[in-house]
């Protein structure tokens, strides 16, 4: 009785985690439009800092996986990259030049590219 007691349970817990996991298009690696420009702008800060506030246009890759969310990217694509200071920023766009993308900036934080855009 135990053991039906706990499978049901776990089964209980998973449906609710598969329920509660969102899915968002921002996210969506196999999608990014560069655009005409050949230009795109990412946000590498964590998922719930973008949906706070982003610059509208950009997509959410976090600085820790910007590698696996450019691998279809082509390596002279301009990169703009952004998140709360630049710190972030800073070692996506490292990480990215380590493999060769070569056309990548540090816009710096949020607040930054909003001023600038704005001006």
């Amino acid at each position: 009785m135990k053991s039906i007691f706990r499978a049901l349970a776990l089964s209980l817990v998973c449906t609710l985690l598969l329920a509660c996991a969102t899915t968002n298009p921002q996210n969506d690696l196999t999608r990014i439009d560069v655009g005409s420009d050949n230009l795109v702008w990412i946000d590498v800060r964590s998922d719930e800092e973008y949906q706070e506030q982003h610059f509208e246009g950009a997509i959410n890759i976090e600085y820790t996986e910007i590698l696996e969310g450019v691998a279809n990217l082509d390596k002279d694509t301009e990169i703009l990259l952004y998140c709360g200071s630049g710190r972030r920023a800073g070692i996506a766009l490292e990480a990215l030049q380590a493999q060769g993308f070569t056309n990548v900036t540090n816009r710096g934080g949020l607040v930054d590219v909003l001023e600038q855009q704005t001006n």
